[in-house]
């Protein structure tokens, strides 16, 4: 049997970034935001860069929490091919234990094509295949040992979280969520899940929806959600920055300059796993007091089995967690790829650019 610090769960992809001069982006009434990638029909067009690599919100946390020095495992689905070998490769490369990963034979690995115009902006084209295909089957409950999950996406499979929610709550393991957008789009069967959920990550859209409440009011949706949500509940927005509520106090952060902007693929997940990351370092365990010759060996197993002590966290543990968070994603977008630039710890305790950021705090 191993212990785990993290279990991650959620999708693996394989990744194409596909970068050209001659993208374009132009005002497109016909979409949604207002403007649109422009390719000319039928031309030939030069690609400047193409880089392969992998993502997913499970392998992309996996990562961080790997690099962050917790024991970390994932669960996704990939298929039984050349792109689901990859990305278990890079996986155990990165220290990431890859045993609860399913291959699946009838289905290929998820694969994403980026297309990259200047500016860190991408318009993606998504193929799911394996990645939506976990069910509560391929959750190996009698082999896991961990402190935490963290779930990300899980296609809207409800059922498949409500069964995650009471295995955590039945073996007292703690839950980071990020959810999907088909799982928000299933609000009524959403909330009552929330209330078991640990740390909830959402954009503010996200938490509007959530909620009820009007998007510009930051202080009443967190008023509301914290009531929906008792956990830590975290608001990000975009180049605005973030909110972060721990029930008693509203923090409001903002961001660390980029050095540039070129890929903004798994910023999301960099930041929500950092922030864990973060709240992981700080929580204080109870001190073991164990005699006998076997006194190492019970410690190095028992620790991992310790309740989390998330009420017992200080406005510094959290503002090092906001830090944490925000470096990690800043570094992230500096290059290509879900994983590029994820952070050590030592390199973001020691990098004089994630020394300071902006965080006020308020009483909610």
């Amino acid at each position: 049997m191993m212990y785990f610090d993290v279990i991650t769960i959620g999708t693996a992809t394989r990744d194409a970034f596909v970068r050209s001069k001659d993208f374009h982006v132009d005002n497109d009434r016909h979409v949604l935001g207002g403007k649109g990638l422009v390719m000319p029909l039928g031309a030939k067009l030069e690609i400047e860069k193409i880089v392969f690599s992998t993502g997913g919100g499970a392998t992309n946390t996996a990562v961080t929490f790997a690099k962050q020095g917790l024991k970390t495992a994932a669960i996704s689905v990939v298929g039984n091919d050349v792109s689901g070998e990859a990305i278990i490769q890079e996986l155990k490369e990165d220290k990431v234990n890859t045993d609860f990963i399913v291959r699946r034979k009838e289905l290929p690995t998820a694969y994403s094509i980026l297309l990259h115009p200047e500016g860190g902006e991408r318009t993606v084209l998504v193929y799911r295949g394996a990645s939506e295909n976990l069910s509560s089957k391929d959750i190996p409950c009698k082999k896991i040992k961990t402190k935490w999950f963290y779930i990300s996406s899980l296609a809207g499979n409800i059922g498949l979280l409500q069964n995650l929610v009471e295995f955590a709550r039945k073996k007292k393991i703690k839950i980071a969520y990020n959810p999907g957008g088909k799982e928000l789009k299933q609000r009524k069967k959403l909330l009552p899940i929330l209330k078991h959920i640990d740390i909830l990550t959402v954009d503010r859209s996200e938490a509007a929806l959530i909620t009820g409440v009007s998007y510009k009011n930051e202080r009443k949706i967190f008023q509301k959600w914290d009531k929906m949500s008792p956990g830590i509940n975290v608001m990000t927005d975009a180049r605005n920055g973030l909110w972060v509520s721990d029930g008693k106090y509203l923090y409001k952060a903002g961001i660390y300059k980029e050095r540039a902007v070129i890929d903004r693929t798994g910023a999301g997940d960099a930041f929500g796993s950092g922030f864990l990351s973060g709240i992981f370092h700080k929580i204080p365990n109870p001190k073991i007091r164990l005699l006998g010759e076997f006194q190492g060996f019970a410690r190095r197993k028992q620790r991992h089995l310790l309740p989390t002590q998330i009420s017992k966290l200080t406005i510094e543990d959290i503002k090092y967690a906001i830090r944490l968070g925000s470096a990690n994603a800043t570094s992230k977008v500096e290059g290509i790829g879900a994983k590029f630039g994820l952070l050590t710890k030592k390199q973001f305790e020691t990098q004089k650019r994630w020394k300071n950021l902006l965080i006020k705090v308020a009483k909610l």
